[in-house]
Protein backbone atom coordinates (compact mmCIF):
# COMPACT_ATOMS: atom_id res chain seq x y z
CA UNK A 1 0.00 0.00 0.00
CA UNK A 2 1.16 3.41 -0.47
CA UNK A 3 1.17 6.33 1.41
CA UNK A 4 -2.15 8.32 -0.54
CA UNK A 5 -4.23 5.36 -0.28
CA UNK A 6 -3.03 4.57 3.51
CA UNK A 7 -3.61 8.38 3.96
CA UNK A 8 -6.88 7.99 2.27
CA UNK A 9 -7.94 5.03 4.28
CA UNK A 10 -7.40 6.54 7.38
CA UNK A 11 -9.35 9.26 6.51
CA UNK A 12 -12.27 7.62 5.62
CA UNK A 13 -12.09 5.94 8.85
CA UNK A 14 -11.59 8.79 10.82
CA UNK A 15 -15.78 9.45 10.60
CA UNK A 16 -17.85 8.17 13.53
CA UNK A 17 -20.41 6.95 10.97
CA UNK A 18 -17.79 5.53 8.24
CA UNK A 19 -15.91 4.15 11.34
CA UNK A 20 -19.35 2.46 12.62
CA UNK A 21 -19.79 0.94 8.72
CA UNK A 22 -16.50 -0.82 8.29
CA UNK A 23 -16.66 -2.36 12.25
CA UNK A 24 -20.71 -3.46 11.05
CA UNK A 25 -19.07 -5.17 7.84
CA UNK A 26 -16.07 -6.48 9.54
CA UNK A 27 -18.68 -8.08 11.75
CA UNK A 28 -20.54 -9.38 9.20
CA UNK A 29 -17.75 -11.03 6.92
CA UNK A 30 -17.87 -12.96 4.89
CA UNK A 31 -21.43 -12.91 3.64
CA UNK A 32 -21.40 -8.93 3.89
CA UNK A 33 -24.53 -6.49 4.14
CA UNK A 34 -27.20 -4.90 1.77
CA UNK A 35 -26.31 -0.94 1.78
CA UNK A 36 -29.96 -0.96 3.12
CA UNK A 37 -29.57 -2.95 5.84
CA UNK A 38 -26.61 -1.09 6.58
CA UNK A 39 -28.59 2.08 6.76
CA UNK A 40 -31.48 0.49 8.62
CA UNK A 41 -28.97 -0.75 11.62
CA UNK A 42 -27.36 2.59 11.76
CA UNK A 43 -30.39 4.82 11.83
CA UNK A 44 -28.77 6.65 8.56
CA UNK A 45 -30.58 7.89 5.46
CA UNK A 46 -29.79 5.78 2.43
CA UNK A 47 -28.37 8.43 0.43
CA UNK A 48 -26.34 9.58 3.06
CA UNK A 49 -25.06 6.22 3.42
CA UNK A 50 -24.24 5.68 -0.12
CA UNK A 51 -22.13 8.51 0.00
CA UNK A 52 -19.89 7.26 3.36
CA UNK A 53 -19.93 3.76 1.33
CA UNK A 54 -18.20 5.31 -1.53
CA UNK A 55 -15.73 7.13 0.71
CA UNK A 56 -15.03 4.15 2.29
CA UNK A 57 -14.65 1.66 -0.86
CA UNK A 58 -13.01 4.56 -3.01
CA UNK A 59 -10.47 4.13 -0.04
CA UNK A 60 -9.85 0.82 -0.65
CA UNK A 61 -11.28 -0.56 2.52
CA UNK A 62 -15.10 -1.56 1.64
CA UNK A 63 -16.19 -3.61 -1.47
CA UNK A 64 -18.94 -4.05 -3.14
CA UNK A 65 -20.75 -6.24 -5.74
CA UNK A 66 -23.99 -6.54 -6.98
CA UNK A 67 -26.55 -9.21 -6.57
CA UNK A 68 -30.51 -8.69 -8.17
CA UNK A 69 -31.35 -5.22 -7.25
CA UNK A 70 -29.31 -5.49 -4.15
CA UNK A 71 -25.58 -3.99 -3.35
CA UNK A 72 -23.61 -6.14 -1.05
CA UNK A 73 -20.65 -4.35 0.63
CA UNK A 74 -18.05 -6.48 2.69
CA UNK A 75 -14.61 -5.43 4.62
CA UNK A 76 -12.19 -5.82 2.04
CA UNK A 77 -9.69 -7.91 3.93
CA UNK A 78 -7.05 -7.35 1.74
CA UNK A 79 -7.37 -3.76 1.98
CA UNK A 80 -7.33 -3.91 5.75
CA UNK A 81 -4.29 -6.56 5.56
CA UNK A 82 -2.16 -3.83 3.64
CA UNK A 83 -3.35 -0.61 5.71
CA UNK A 84 -1.93 -2.91 8.76
CA UNK A 85 0.84 -3.85 7.36
CA UNK A 86 1.40 0.02 5.96
CA UNK A 87 0.77 0.71 9.71
CA UNK A 88 3.19 -1.29 11.22
CA UNK A 89 5.71 -2.49 8.70
CA UNK A 90 8.91 -0.93 10.60
CA UNK A 91 7.33 -1.81 13.63
CA UNK A 92 9.54 -2.13 16.79
CA UNK A 93 12.62 -0.85 14.77
CA UNK A 94 13.62 -4.55 13.70
CA UNK A 95 13.18 -6.25 17.56
CA UNK A 96 9.96 -8.49 16.52
CA UNK A 97 10.34 -8.94 20.17
CA UNK A 98 8.69 -5.65 20.88
CA UNK A 99 5.76 -6.32 18.46
CA UNK A 100 4.72 -9.51 20.46
CA UNK A 101 2.16 -8.02 22.69
CA UNK A 102 0.39 -6.05 19.27
CA UNK A 103 0.44 -9.92 17.45
CA UNK A 104 -0.71 -11.21 20.62
CA UNK A 105 -3.31 -9.18 20.69
CA UNK A 106 -4.53 -9.59 17.26
CA UNK A 107 -3.86 -13.45 17.07
CA UNK A 108 -7.51 -14.18 19.03
CA UNK A 109 -9.65 -11.99 16.43
CA UNK A 110 -8.30 -14.10 13.13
Amino acid sequence: MDKGLAIAALAALAQGTRLDVFRLLVRHEPDGMAAGEIARQLDVPQNTMSAHLGILARAGIVRSERHSRSIIYRADRDGLRALTLFLVKDCCAGSPELCAPLLAELTPCC
